[in-house]
């Protein structure tokens, strides 16, 4: 007898098989929000996406020149695990005159963007039982990171209310003996809320009174601010040596597919995480890295440049979503998202449609006014949802028009 064969895998005893580390974990709701619209596009509907977090400008031409150079200088062998020595003299540099950080090569490491950074960092300092304090709104990705650990993430509310940002008393409610790591986002992804000097200096004082508790400064939106200069909470006394600051050059050079990132931290936590990379991706892109030293070694115009593109966007969005009724919009200070609060709309419907909570609102959205944006719920509150602005201005005015016409349809 012919044994019988299907094309259809079954899906759910292979599911079972894998990991409960990997079971554990929540797709990114970023990614298949961004993912839906790109279907929808290819279906011929004119989406308006705006729940990507990515520059929209092209990476600089000298940063360019500078990697098709790397390519025929050879640039084909496997880089060191850390990064190139000058690359890391070049990131010691950037450090010292932007930031005012002594540095030396060996507390930096390069990885494969920053987001493999803080994964390098939560895995390096959180165990089994251990407690990661994450202020929400958070990063989609914090929490997951993580949980990949084994460890426990703690949110603690910080709410449109308090312009999203953790309080000094919050942080140490929130401290228990588990407390390993604070994750901190300045400016934030998502709601673009800055951090001050006065509130990163309350926060490190808590952190300093408790024993082996480290913060991870996500640093990533550093140079797309607009308040002034960046501060960092590696600048107070002590704190040096309990940050692990995260930056990268995705975000400022717009080069986000280049895919490099480093973290400036304590030698022996870069050692740490070093040894961590050395095992499952080895050191980073070598053509990406030369083109990193450009962009670092370079003259910085084209940073600004793209800054006062972002903050011209900034003013442009947040006025329009104020003309929306029902939208509570705070202006935020760096990043290029708008977080707004459409809780109001929970309940309504447009005789189709019931919008519940945040997913349900960004999902009509989508699906009437053909914008991409994505609920807060995926970001730890469940009363927002952000939109990036990371787009043109064109864009920006008829995302805004389309999403005022269709929650003028709910009642």
């Amino acid at each position: 007898m012919q044994r019988q064969t299907t094309t259809q895998p079954n899906y759910i005893i292979i599911m079972a098989n894998l990991s409960k580390r990997l079971m554990r974990l929540a797709p990114s709701a970023t990614l298949a929000m961004s993912q839906k619209s790109g279907e929808m596009k290819a279906q011929g509907i004119d989406v308006i996406n705006l729940s990507v977090g990515e520059p929209d400008f092209n990476t600089p031409e000298h940063i360019k020149q500078a990697a098709k150079q790397a390519v025929d200088d050879n640039y084909s062998r496997y880089s060191p695990v850390p990064g190139y020595a000058d690359l890391r003299e070049a990131i010691c540099k950037k450090l010292k005159v932007e930031n005012n950080l002594d540095y030396s090569p060996a507390e930096i490491l390069v990885s494969n963007g920053a987001k493999q950074c803080v994964c390098n960092t939560v895995m390096a300092l959180a165990d089994e039982g251990d407690e990661v304090l994450i202020p929400a709104p958070y990063w989609v990705s914090y929490p997951q990171m993580a949980l990949l650990a084994g460890a426990t993430p703690v949110f603690v509310p910080a709410g449109f209310e308090q312009d999203f940002k953790l309080t000094a008393e919050q942080l140490e409610n929130a401290i228990t003996p588990r407390t390993r790591l604070l994750i901190l986002c300045s400016p934030s992804n998502p709601t673009g809320s800055v951090y001050s000097k006065e509130e990163l200096k309350a926060l490190a004082e808590v952190v300093l009174r408790h024993d082996n508790l480290f913060v991870l400064a996500d640093e990533i939106y550093e140079h797309i601010n607009y308040v002034g200069r960046h501060e960092s909470i590696a600048q107070f006394l002590g704190m040096r040596e309990r940050t692990i600051i995260i930056n990268g050059v995705s975000k400022a050079y717009a080069m986000t597919g280049w895919r490099i990132g480093f973290m400036a931290a304590p030698e022996w936590i870069v050692k740490g995480c070093n040894k961590l990379q050395g095992q499952y991706t080895s050191g980073p892109c070598s053509v990406s890295q030369q083109a990193a030293l450009a962009a670092y070694s370079s003259p910085q115009d084209c940073v600004e440049e793209m800054r006062q593109a972002f903050q011209r966007r900034r003013d442009l969005i947040v006025s329009l979503a104020k003309e929306i009724p029902g939208l509570e919009v705070n202006c935020p200070q760096g990043a290029f998202y708008l977080f707004p609060k459409c809780k109001a709309f929970y309940g309504m419907t447009d005789g189709q449609r019931t919008i519940n909570d945040s997913n349900d609102f960004a999902m009509f959205l989508l699906e009437t006014a053909h914008v991409a944006t994505v609920g807060g719920d995926a970001f730890g509150d469940p009363d927002c949802f952000r939109m990036s602005y990371a787009t043109s201005d064109d864009n920006i005015r008829e995302a805004m028009r389309r999403i005022k016409e269709a929650l003028a349809t709910l009642h």
